[in-house]
């Protein structure tokens, strides 16, 4: 069976973020092939279209290697990130859908139980679920993609400190869903950009993984791939 392209790009993307291939790390076709056990041709094009993502660079004698953001690059995504996510929730406000409205408050409502818990890495995940369910309210396709590349570069250079403020982080989740579901955009405009504002604060910038030089298989047959 043809492994296509994007489940190949998506398996390297996520080993980029999760710091298994280091910053300035070579990723030649040969050994991305093998470890997920599928030809060049789809690691050739997943490798294309990461590059345009920006998590890999081509370097002269050296090809395809793992992209080394700078610090300003970094922090130029935090200041994105405030300026799109606010956006997002006043589209949403007047976009979304009952059953978005649904997802959002089963969110919230799991998140807040998790979160009394002190279930730290629930927590991580209902708060990406949250997000995401956030921007496809708000009906507009290339604001969605340019949030879900910002969410995946913040997590690939940030770690996030999210147990000690995580209870007043669901509240806040709480309070934009309050606005989302009375139809004000402005109110769920200023609401998210406080909580952008405020959990700025809890991301702290990813100690530079040493560059790994095995890469054992991947399976791409089954699993999350």
């Amino acid at each position: 069976m043809r492994i296509p392209a994007h489940t190949v790009c998506t398996a390297i993307r996520d080993d980029i973020v999760s710091g298994f291939f280091g910053p300035g790390g070579r990723l030649t076709e040969e050994a991305l092939a093998r470890r997920y056990g599928v030809s060049r041709v789809p690691v050739r094009e997943a490798l294309r279209t990461l590059e345009s993502e920006g998590f890999v660079t081509t370097r002269r004698h050296a090809g395809a290697c793992v992209a080394e953001p700078t610090a300003q690059e970094a922090a130029d995504l935090l200041e994105l990130r405030a300026l799109l996510e606010p956006l997002a929730a006043a589209r949403a406000a007047r976009r979304r859908t009952e059953a978005h409205l649904r997802v959002l408050r089963g969110l919230v409502r799991l998140g807040r139980e998790r979160a009394g818990q002190g279930q730290v890495e629930d927590v991580r995940a209902l708060g990406g679920w949250f997000h995401e369910t956030l921007a496809q309210a708000s009906g507009s396709p290339g604001l969605i993609a340019l949030l879900t590349q910002t969410r995946r570069k913040i997590a690939w250079m940030y770690v996030v400190e999210s147990s000690a403020g995580a209870v007043r982080s669901w509240a806040e989740h709480g309070a934009i869903v309050d606005a989302v579901a009375r139809g004000d955009a402005e109110r769920a405009r200023a609401t998210t950009a406080l909580h952008c504002d405020r959990t700025a604060g809890s991301h702290r910038p990813r100690v530079r993984p040493a560059v790994r030089t095995s890469q054992p298989a991947v399976n791409m047959s089954g699993g999350r791939y």
